[in-house]
């Protein structure tokens, strides 16, 4: 396989891990120095292990599908459905994968800037 190939097959797991709520999976698809960002609430994680403690956290009956995933090289986009609490939205997520194809990092955009909810301070950095 290519490596567009590769971070395409990457990119899908990653979204499926999560739908799944596959920790073991999800910590194998992440580097051990990833860095998570969402530009509408001005949040970062860095670390595999918060980033894993985050999504184990975050609250809600929330679902995750893959509507498009465009995948070049080591970077790839996918764009989601996701349904939080009964209430559907698009968001995309841009991917970049180390070249031992571990994701490295990932910008979570989602389409309102909002404040982040409060419990999750321990975890995060603002800018």
């Amino acid at each position: 396989m290519n490596s567009t190939l590769d971070t395409r097959a990457v990119a899908a797991a990653y979204v499926d891990a999560l739908e799944a709520r596959d920790w073991g999976r999800l910590t194998d698809l992440l580097a051990e120095d990833v860095v998570y960002e969402m530009p509408q609430t001005r949040e970062r994680i860095r670390g595999r292990g918060a980033l894993l403690q985050f999504n184990v956290e975050y609250p809600g009956d929330w679902h995750l599908s893959v509507r498009r995933l465009v995948a070049d090289g080591p970077t790839a986009a996918v764009l989601m459905e996701a349904r939080v609490d009964g209430e559907t939205q698009e968001a995309c997520v841009w991917l970049e994968l180390s070249d031992q194809g571990r994701i490295t990092r990932i910008v979570d955009y989602w389409p309102e800037p909002y404040e982040p909810p409060t419990g999750r301070e321990h975890l995060v950095e603002r800018w």
